[in-house]
């Protein structure tokens, strides 16, 4: 017979990923669940996501700090993270003059995480101005081509930026193909290497207090009993895999991506929760099967305030897609399901929820590789009523509307995942958790 784990053996280090293309609310649950995490680490991506909370009437926005910075928690930038030095510092500062501790005892950079430079925003809106109509919608901010020398072997990571030595000889090694690429072919303007040098020598006293070996850190505070939680950015349809390749961001969003980027093995993660907006959104290009184009579209995205948090872009809105869904939680492995933004839907008559693709009269159930097809697709909907009732200050599911039951109990149906956390309103308090991984 097998021994039973004891109450207090049981510590749980839990990853948080988003199932749609970003924009799911990953920030607020993340703030939520960092009350009862020691660590909160951020493991892939750079200041391209964006993680809203709302505290008090005061709305917070961090790119590149974990969302648990908030909580007091001790906040980890992973080594899958590519970092901007300067927003970085600009964030550090903007948190400090709000009363936040953005001290080296509370963040914790890794020496293996790979920096963005000059150059990689320089060619990132370069490339996008010479591609004209056939651009991929990047934010600009260097992120792909930061990814780019990393994959290449070429990358400055933050153990190069302190030795000081090193990071001359790299930017200048570097920095002479950067500029035959950006003049010759980009037809863009080159850049100084003496000022990069002596910018980044700046940004290199700043920072040196974090910067340490967070695989070291992480494993140190599981080893202790502490719990860890893992902060996802973008979505699971972003991931350069496993996304709608090419319109996907430069890092694996996927859950299996929070091991390696933060340096940790597989084993010490016993949960892994996918955050589903209750309907689905879409910043930037790429097909979107349930994308509405009417009145229900519009209402959606006014009452969502569908506004990318990082570009400020409107956000493109339709119903919820669980063959999206579906896809999500294979590859990412959900032990339970997030929903935010549940009271967004009301007052609404009905609800349609894409259970399918018509692709030119056969029925998908499985989410295409191939953008030519997924284009094609029409959305095939189950039809729900609606609910006009306020559901923004109910605290326990048993009390929701039958018609909000039904609605949620359909999408554990489809995606036999169950909803552990409900989202029902913009404030922390306004979420419902019928059960919590940390406790």
């Amino acid at each position: 017979m097998f021994l039973e784990l004891s109450e207090e053996m049981i510590v749980a280090n839990v990853v948080i990923v988003g199932t749609q293309w970003g924009d799911e609310g990953k920030g607020k649950i993340v703030d939520l669940l960092a009350e009862f995490a020691e660590v909160v680490v951020r493991f892939q991506g750079g200041n391209n996501a964006g993680h809203t909370m709302v505290v008090g009437d005061e709305q917070l926005i961090t790119h590149l700090v974990p969302s648990g910075i908030l909580q007091q928690k001790v906040c980890v930038i992973g080594n899958g993270v590519v970092v901007d030095p300067a927003v970085l510092i600009e964030e550090l500062d903007h948190l400090a003059g709000r009363n936040v501790d953005v001290s080296p005892d509370r963040l914790k950079i890794s020496e293996k995480a790979h920096l963005i430079m000059p150059y990689h925003k320089q060619i990132d809106h370069a490339r996008e101005r010479f591609k004209g109509d056939k651009k991929i919608g990047t934010t600009g901010r260097g992120i792909g081509p930061a990814y780019e020398d990393k994959s290449t072997r070429r990358g400055i990571r933050f153990v190069d930026l302190l030795d000081a030595q090193e990071f001359s000889e790299k930017v200048k090694t570097i920095l002479d193909e950067k500029n035959f690429y950006l003049e010759h072919y980009l037809s863009a303007e080159p850049l100084n290497g003496a000022q990069i040098i002596d910018e980044y020598t700046t940004y290199a006293q700043r920072l040196a207090p974090y910067v340490s070996n967070v695989s070291i850190v992480i494993d140190t505070a599981i080893k202790n009993g502490q719990q860890v939680l893992f902060e996802g950015a973008q979505g699971t349809h972003l991931d350069i895999d496993h996304g709608t390749y090419p319109f996907v961001t430069s890092s694996n969003t996927l859950a299996g991506n929070a091991c390696c980027g933060a340096g940790i093995g597989p084993r010490a993660i016993t949960d892994v929760i996918g955050i589903v907006k209750a309907y689905t959104t879409r910043v930037g290009k790429g097909p979107f099967p349930a994308e509405l184009f009417d009145e229900v579209g519009d209402r959606i995205q006014e009452k969502g305030a569908e506004f990318g948090a990082t570009t400020g872009r409107r956000r493109r809105c339709g119903w919820l897609d669980t063959v999206l869904l579906k896809n999500a939680v294979r590859l990412n492995g959900f032990s339970s399901l997030a929903v935010t933004k549940l009271d967004v839907l009301g007052g609404l008559d009905t609800l349609k929820i894409c259970t399918g693709y018509d692709y030119h009269g056969d029925r998908l159930n499985d989410f295409p590789a191939s953008l030519k097809i997924l284009a094609d697709c029409k959305p095939v909907y189950e039809t729900l009523p609606g609910w006009k009732e306020d559901i923004s200050g109910i605290k326990d599911m048993d009390d929701l509307p039958v018609n909000v039951k039904d609605y949620l109990e359909r999408i554990e149906d489809l995606t036999e995942t169950p909803i552990y956390i409900l989202s029902v309103g913009a404030e922390r308090n306004q979420t419902i958790v019928r059960k919590n991984p940390f406790q």
